[in-house]
């Protein structure tokens, strides 16, 4: 047999040509289908100014475009102050054995922080009462010499002020009213019990006003029944609140008690005014001379005998004579009361400014009005 094609075919005869060509003639009627279906196709893939024509846009707005719009200026950033972050970035290991982080910053010390160093006698920060509470010191810390020296000094004003008349002696008397209304509810740990205090003050207002326009022979009247209401509307205050029980009956003991003492104070205004004179003046050196450094036996000796002395001396030139040593020392009792209840249960320096300046006068007016009475 002979390796040449057979007559009558031009080419050698290969059967897969015969497969192929019925492909061929399919891809290229699809094709047509497509350039007649999408006209600009062709043409765009070959212009690309004729591809944007079909070339789908979004005109919506996106998150990126927010982020884009939203993104301050190079303007804006050069107002804004230089930030220092001090990030740890993790260092490679040259060896390729992963990242090494830097050794944390070592503790900050006493020195750094601004404390001082260490010592024996203890945090000097703290308050007198609360070092002597944590010591087991005991309970009692009395005001000392600077409340001593503010009480002396409101005495000698209502000593004074008592010989001008009763307008005059309302100032001091309306301050003494303020401070002790204040001071009862601090000594209670009551703090700021705004509304208790407004209510004890309002109550040894209204029994001034009520002395004024009675009298002082209506004194002890208007007084009472001042105290009568305010007991009323202490209790009717303690109703409305939504506290706890426990709370609502120390509240409620609170502002009798504050409202008591700064209409119990309203005495001065009710008593005659030598008697206010001679009382204020002996009550000044008593408690002046309780604030000395001495033993506590001592200086209550001391302070009865200074007072009486007082009284003796004030007394001589008012009308009362040698009967203003009883009055003064009696004053003083009073007055020392209040000293020793201004300094119980660990009071605070606030405390001493307060109770420990009122309390004494406001204690010792019922016996001035008392014993003024009698004497005079």
């Amino acid at each position: 047999m002979s390796n040449q094609p057979y007559e009558g075919y031009g080419e050698g005869y290969d059967p897969y040509a015969q497969q192929q060509q019925p492909q061929q003639a399919q891809q290229q009627a699809q094709a047509q289908a497509q350039a007649q279906a999408w006209p600009g196709q062709q043409q765009a893939y070959d212009d690309p100014q004729a591809a944007q024509q079909y070339t789908q846009q979004w005109q919506g707005q996106t998150w990126d475009t927010q982020v884009q719009q939203s993104r301050p200026s190079a303007s804006d950033l050069a107002y804004f102050p230089p930030q220092n972050y001090q990030a740890q970035t993790p260092s490679y290991d040259s060896y390729g054995q992963g990242p090494v982080t830097a050794p944390p910053a070592p503790p900050a010390t006493d020195e750094a922080v601004g404390y001082g160093p260490p010592s024996l006698a203890g945090n000097a920060r703290i308050t007198d009462a609360q070092r002597a509470r944590l010591e087991g010191r005991s309970p009692i810390i009395e005001p000392g010499m600077q409340p001593a020296g503010l009480t002396a000094l409101l005495a000698l004003l209502l000593s004074v002020t008592a010989q001008i008349g009763s307008y005059a002696l309302v100032v001091p008397l309306v301050v003494l009213q303020a401070v002790t209304a204040a001071g009862w509810f601090r000594l209670n740990g009551m703090w700021p019990a705004r509304q208790g205090i407004a209510l004890a003050f309002a109550g040894a207002l209204v029994a001034d006003v009520a002395l004024l326009a009675a009298g002082r022979d209506n004194g002890p009247a208007a007084i009472l029944g001042t105290l009568g209401v305010w007991v009323l509307l202490s209790l009717v205050m303690q109703l409305r609140s939504h506290a706890d029980p426990d709370t609502r009956i120390t509240s409620l003991m609170a502002t009798v008690a504050s409202a008591a003492l700064a209409i119990v104070a309203t005495g001065h205004l009710a008593a005659d005014p030598d008697a206010v004179t001679v009382g204020a003046a002996a009550v000044a050196v008593a408690i002046l001379a309780r604030a000395l450094p001495l033993p506590t036996v001592a200086s209550v000796v001391v302070s009865l005998l200074a007072a009486a002395g007082a009284g003796i001396a004030v007394g001589g030139m008012t009308g009362l004579g040698a009967k203003g040593a009883l009055l003064g020392a009696v004053a003083a009792v009073c007055a020392l009361i209040g000293h020793r209840v201004a300094s119980y249960d660990y009071p605070s320096r606030f405390v001493h400014f307060t109770a420990g300046v009122a309390l004494p006068l406001a204690a010792a007016a019922p016996a001035v009005y008392v014993l003024g009475r009698a004497l005079v």
